[in-house]
């Protein structure tokens, strides 16, 4: 009985641990599962001054279509898993394992949509710009 209640516990703080990262985080309005940036760095070089460097992971669930958002900065998507059709000030565009695409600042990207109706869809983006900027902004619906 200890053991089972402990789990319980358990379990009921990591969920709400879970959800509170979740509900924190302004860009989940575009996706089911919030991005996970997995690496941050800023640039200071003679080159390139006082840019930020972001690689963040995109998950699609299975049939999911994205919100309609926008990059205030340059973005470069990589196809990790599965395939997706985007579109993009108004082209529709479609993205298997491996492919790449850019995204120019600022253009409406109306929507993401993950063609398998039972796999996950994983994207690796790559993002630069001042690091003040958001990396994402959802369309005001």
């Amino acid at each position: 009985m200890k053991n089972t209640v402990l789990n319980i516990l358990v379990c009921s703080v990591f969920l709400t641990i879970t959800a509170k990262a979740q509900h924190t985080m302004k860009t989940n309005d575009v996706t089911q599962i919030a991005p996970e940036v997995i690496f941050t760095k800023m640039l200071n070089t003679p080159e390139i001054k006082n840019q930020e460097v972001k690689l963040v992971i995109v998950t699609f669930a299975p049939g999911e279509i994205s919100g309609a958002h926008r990059h205030p900065i340059p973005t470069i998507v990589y196809v990790l898993e599965g395939s997706i059709e985007t579109t993009f000030d108004g082209k529709v565009t479609r993205l298997k394992q491996g492919d790449t695409f850019w995204e120019d600042p600022n253009g409406l990207h109306t929507e993401a949509k993950n063609l398998s109706p039972d796999k996950p869809a994983k994207l690796l983006v790559y993002f630069i710009g001042d690091k003040e900027k958001p990396f994402l902004i959802p369309e005001k619906k």
